[in-house]
């Protein structure tokens, strides 16, 4: 009887955890990133009445006889399903899809996280806003020239340097692409040509190029029929704005054209063949490339003194990837260059890896960091200590640090956030079934202390 009332005791109590657990996942069924928790059940002792007895040659085995005690909880765990996305369109909500967590770091305390609701602080840090708590991954380096993020570093604070500079960049390479008119007239030879024979004949195409100091300057490139050959064009260079500035035009090799010309030669499928130095003093020295990438180096020097190089590059021989000599239109398709003026950092984007690219006024886009994730070999045995935050123990397994979608990691979304993985309807129907258990354990607790006011009426 009174293994009844206590086992009944141990029901109430225990179901009245499991309550408080529903009520705590109901009340975060809105919380971004929230874990819902849930409750499991074991018996508790058991009383031998008789033990189990073996087969005899006279009768058979017996079973033992055991009276429970009880029930206790044997777990509360933290369920890690993926919740539904939500659409916020602000660049600094991530949501993970797949596994990982953010990894968050006070002084010298890491947490670990699925919300990815993010903010910068007046140092241009990016934090958890609701705690300052600081968002960790990998800075960009400026190694040889380029912007790279070395994810074998060890992880530390994001910067995003709001109002920061992108400096000036000297143009170095052009990309150039067009299509000669195999149609086009040669200039005549004897005589001077006139404006219109000229503007007939001569393709101009002005390309923007820049200065290390960000100054906008106008190359201009000028092809022209060279007269009595076949599929022969002169490229000249010039510079529009700076008619005083000589440019030499030169093809790599021992030679050094003195000119600013050279030479162009194209096959009868149209595809450019080689090119050459010297195309006005054929008789002259002179550097021929007629295989791979067709090149041509410009130098020049500015009025204040500065020497600048840049590498036109004009297709690749027998290709159709840089200058043609179609009978098409003469157009040019496509110019390409490397140099820019100073900007400022205008805004950023964070992509399913989360590599913050930074966009400047000038153009350019530039990785300013990356967001760090990491993964657990069991999760669930992390520990939650508030704010939606985890922290690891010894059941968790060390944290797994790399990018996202590496690793068995998950992708970022940007602009969205992960929802709580809380189901109401699921939350509601194992709150009735609780309810049932709490009252069933009472309604023992109320029979059997019935059948002990029987025992004790019995009292003479």
């Amino acid at each position: 009887m009174m293994r009844c009332l206590y086992s009944g005791v141990s029901g109430l109590q225990n179901h009245q955890v499991r309550m408080d657990v529903i009520g705590n996942n109901v009340s975060n069924v809105n919380t971004y990133g929230f874990k819902k928790n849930r409750v499991s059940f074991q018996d508790l002792l058991y009383q031998n009445m008789s033990g189990a007895a073996a087969p005899t040659v006279e009768v058979g085995g017996i079973n033992p006889k055991q009276i429970g005690l009880g029930m206790s909880i044997a777990q509360i765990g933290t369920i890690f399903t993926q919740g539904a996305l939500q659409t916020t369109g602000r660049n600094l909500d991530l949501a993970i899809t797949g596994e990982g967590f953010f990894i968050e770091k006070k002084g010298e305390n890491v947490f670990y996280s699925r919300t990815g609701v993010f903010g910068i602080d007046k140092d241009g840090v990016l934090v958890n806003p609701s705690n300052g708590f600081r968002i960790q991954g990998w800075n960009s380096e400026f190694v040889n020239g380029k912007y790279i993020i070395n994810t074998a570093n060890p992880i530390g604070d994001i910067t995003i340097p709001i109002g920061g500079k992108s400096p000036a960049k000297a143009t170095s390479r052009v990309d150039y692409k067009s299509n000669l008119n195999s149609e086009t007239a040669a200039l005549p030879e004897g005589r001077e040509p006139t404006e219109e024979e000229i503007a007939a004949s001569v393709h101009k195409t002005t390309i923007d190029i820049f200065d290390s100091k960000g100054n906008k300057h106008q190359l201009q490139l000028s092809f022209t029929r060279i007269p009595g050959t076949v599929n022969q064009w002169t490229c000249t260079a010039t510079m529009l704005d700076l008619p005083d500035v000589q440019i030499q035009l030169d093809i790599p090799g021992n030679n050094i054209n003195d000119s600013n010309s050279i030479l162009l030669q194209f096959n009868n499928e149209g595809a450019i063949l080689s090119t050459s130095d010297n195309p006005a003093n054929p008789g002259a020295p002179s550097d021929i490339i007629n295989v791979g990438n067709l090149i041509a180096n410009a130098s020049f020097v500015l009025p204040d003194g500065q020497q600048q190089n840049i590498q036109l590059n004009l297709g690749t021989s027998g290709q159709y990837d840089g200058i043609t000599q179609f009978a098409s239109p003469t157009t040019t398709k496509a110019i390409d260059q490397d140099g820019y003026t100073m900007g400022y950092l205008e805004t950023f984007v964070i992509d399913n890896q989360g590599v913050v690219t930074g966009i400047y006024s000038n153009g350019e886009k530039i990785a300013l960091g990356q967001v760090a994730l990491a993964t657990f070999t069991n999760p669930e045995g992390l520990q939650k200590v508030g704010d939606n935050n985890f922290v690891q123990t010894i059941n968790s397994g060390m944290a797994n640090v790399s990018a996202a979608n590496t690793a068995g990691k998950g992708a970022l979304v940007a602009g969205a956030l992960e929802m709580s993985n809380v189901d109401l309807s699921e939350e509601f129907t194992d709150m009735i079934v609780t309810q049932r258990g709490f009252e069933a354990n009472s309604k023992t607790i109320q029979t059997a202390d019935q059948m002990l006011q029987v025992i004790m009426g019995l009292k003479r």
